[in-house]
Order: C-alpha cells, then structure tokens, then sequence
C-alpha cells in the first residue's frame, strides 16, 4: 500500500517542473489531483460491491497491475498533449479503488478489538509514509536524473512487488469469521439496502463528514505545500526566481520528510491517546479524531502566515500540524469498522470514499488552484500571496471537521452497540433487527 501512495504523490514532488515543462497556470496543474481523485471516487462504489461479494485478493491484484501500467505509461506524455497526462492520472484510480477500499475489511476479518487498532494503525502508516516518500522519490530522482518523467518511472516495479506479495502471501480470510459471525450467518443484502442502512447509522455519515475535512486538508498540502514553500523562497530572497530545471526539489524533499515522520508519530499517538482513552469512555475515538483536528488547524494557520517572514517557524509549525491531522487515519478506520457489520464494511469504505473525496480532496486542490484568480499581477511576489490566501482555507474546513467528530461522539456507543448484537432478516432494514438474548448465547 505504501507502494501506491508513493504513486499517486510522486508528481507534486515534481509540480513545479510539470507546470514549466507543459507550459501550464495553478488552475491547471490542479487538474491533476482534481482528476486522479475523481476517478478514483466513482470507481470506489464498484469495487466496494465486488469486494463484499467476490475474492478480494483477486480484485486487488488486478487493480494494482493495471495502476502500474498505467504510471509507466503516463511518464511518456509529450510536451503537447498535457491532456493525455490527466488522461493516465484518472486512470491511476482504478489501482487506488481497488485496494483502498478493500485492504481494511481484509484486516478487520483477521483481527479483533485492540489487536484490530494495532494492525490497522500500522497499515495506516502508509498513507502519509508513502505520501512523504512520494515526494522524496519524485523530487530527487528529478534532480538526479534532470528529467521529471523519471520521477514516474521508478515505482512501477515496486507495484510488480506488491502484487507477488499478495498473491504469494495474504491469505483471503472468510468475512466476519474472526467475529464468530461469519458471512454465512449474516446473508448478502441488496446494495440498496446497504445503502439505507448505512444513511441510518450516525456515527458512520458524522464521521464520513469529519472525514472529509482531514481529506480536503491534506489533498489541499499534498499538492501545493512544496510549491507554496518554494514561493515562500523566493518571497523571502532565500531563492532565485526559477522558471526551468528542477526548481523545488528541496522543498519537496523536506516536506516529504515532515510528512513521513509526522506520519508516523501522528497515527501512533492517536492510537495510544485513544487506547487510553477507552479505559475512561466509549467515546474515546470520535473524541480524538475531533482533538487533532482542532490542534492541527490553528498550526496551520501559523505556518501559512509565517511563511513570508521566517522559514524556520514554517517548518515547525507545518510539522506540528501534520503529526495533530495525522491522529485520525487509523482511528477513523477503525469506527467505520466497529459500527459497520462484516458482510458491507467495502460498501461503507467505497460510500465513505466517495463522499470525503467528491467533498474533500476532489475539489480542493483546483479550488487552491486558481488562487491565480487573486493576483493582481503576474509578479512572484503575487504567486505567493494568492497561493498563500488560498492555503488558509485549510484552517476553517479543519475546524469543521473537529465539530462532526464531536457530533459522532454522541452516537458511537448506540451505534456500536448495534452492529455488534443484530442479525439480518432478508432484504429488511439489519439495523434494526437485534439478536435475542438466546441468539447471542447460542452464537458463544
């Protein structure tokens, strides 16, 4: 998985070049992004409906060898024909729906409670890991080989890797099985009535919502924050205007640090703040969710404002409010798992990514794209700061999504307690069917 996070977070490592190489604005570049996560949002659906029902590891391999190609492919786009590269970056979403709205029901069916969150927070690493390596790789193998195509060239390999691994080594578990209620208790419903189910479960629409904050901040980051630090450069006099070459090869290689390290220390102290949390409250995960994005926010504001006058202070705080948006990704997993039953958690993970994506990250690196809108000249000095005004609308979304994971907070013990004690009847709405007392003694 991380293998594919550094696919897909490869060419903003590279932005600045692609831009000068296709002779392209912001608004444009943005597209890249805009494009690749709408793909991959209305593609989510399909694979969330086969992997409830067909083999997951089959339907993951397919994907990941396809995105493979793909990425190759794309490495090869001609000067003039910039549209053949958003062409190969929306198809790069096929690989993205195919395993990410999978791999985690693949998990779930492995483990359970506390060992679940472990596993689950150690395949979270991936996301900002990858995405931190993703820039690394992109922008010093431009550097090194003073061509960004080459920066697309490199991963492919890795994908031919991570599909042998699958094949030869996951083992495909039976669904709900760990959970003494395997998928033969349960029954398949309609697609329709999982998606009346699910529209009914509060703690899983809150936290979708919450969700889709921390994914149109770090959609918003992931694109332009190495771009934005290189403006900052040259506002600054750090760094001469630069309009060829490799241009913000150490921007993006010391974000991409940040990224990897605040990954880490992020997703592993939201697992053990939640941990411990749990002993005082049921609570304790939609209350840490909501924690992280309210201190990331007020971070990120201060990097964005500090950014014209101390780099130092940029870093810091762009460090400190990537480890408080980090706290969510293995915890958020886990409430849609623990609220969700067995046989349509690749359902939820497909409606979740479609709704944090078509409300988040889709539109959000477009919408900071055309902050060109803002300059009042074509001047460096207006890149900057029309980049900088648009970066701050970080900050508010990440407010927003503190108060829904705040809300979820209050629904998070009827609505656990619901996935864990019922059983489904026909084509009926599970949700509300629980088990009898003599049902659940029969099932221990």
């Amino acid at each position: 998985y991380r293998d594919t996070l550094i696919r897909v977070f490869t060419p903003p490592g590279v932005l600045t070049d692609i831009e000068n190489y296709f002779g392209i604005d912001d608004g444009k570049s943005g597209l890249l992004q805009t494009v690749f996560i709408c793909s991959y949002m209305f593609l989510a659906p399909v694979f969330g409906y086969l992997g409830d029902r067909y083999n997951r590891k089959l339907i993951m391999s397919v994907g990941i060898t396809f995105w493979s190609a793909v990425t190759l492919a794309s490495s090869y786009t001609p000067k003039e024909h910039f549209w053949a590269l958003l062409l190969t970056r929306g198809l790069v979403g096929v690989g993205e729906a195919s395993y990410s709205t999978i791999a985690p029901t693949i998990i779930a069916d492995l483990y359970v409670k506390g060992k679940r969150t472990n596993m689950l927070s150690v395949f979270y690493f991936a996301i900002p890991v990858g995405s931190g390596l993703g820039y690394i790789v992109g922008s010093q193998v431009g550097r090194v080989t003073q061509d960004w195509h080459w920066a697309l060239r490199v991963t492919p390999g890795l994908g031919v890797i991570a599909v042998l691994l699958l094949i030869f080594v996951v083992k495909e578990p039976k669904r709900g099985a760990i959970e003494a209620r395997p998928e033969h208790h349960l029954h398949q419903t309609s697609w329709l009535a999982d998606l009346r189910a699910l529209s009914t479960n509060h703690s899983f629409v809150l936290s979708t919502l919450g969700f889709t904050a921390v994914a149109f901040v770090t959609g918003s980051l992931a694109l332009w924050a190495p771009t934005f630090l290189f403006r900052a450069a040259v506002f600054t006099g750090e760094k001469e205007p630069c309009v060829e070459g490799n241009c913000a090869s150490s921007e993006s290689l010391l974000f991409g640090i940040i990224t990897c390290v605040t990954g880490i220390l992020g997703v592993a102290s939201g697992v053990q703040v939640s941990r411990q949390l749990r002993k005082k409250t049921a609570r304790a995960d939609p209350l840490v969710c909501a924690a992280g994005l309210l201190l990331s926010a007020p971070f990120l504001y201060l990097a964005i404002v500090f950014a014209q006058t101390s780099t130092i202070a940029t870093y810091v705080f762009i460090f400190l409010g990537e480890t408080f948006l980090s706290m969510n990704w293995a915890v958020v997993a886990d409430i849609l798992l623990y609220v969700v039953v067995p046989t349509r958690r690749s359902t939820a993970e497909a409606l979740q990514i479609v709704i944090s994506h078509l409300l988040g990250d889709a539109g959000s690196p477009y919408m900071i794209g055309v902050s060109d809108s803002l300059r009042k000249t074509d001047s460096f000095l207006w890149q900057f700061r029309s980049l900088q005004l648009s970066l701050l609308l970080c900050s508010f979304v990440a407010v927003v999504g503190g108060g829904f994971f705040l809300a979820t907070a209050l629904f998070i013990e009827k609505d656990r307690h619901r996935a864990e004690n019922y059983v489904p009847t026909g084509e009926a709405d599970p949700a509300t069917h629980t088990c009898s007392s003599t049902d659940r003694q029969q099932r221990r």
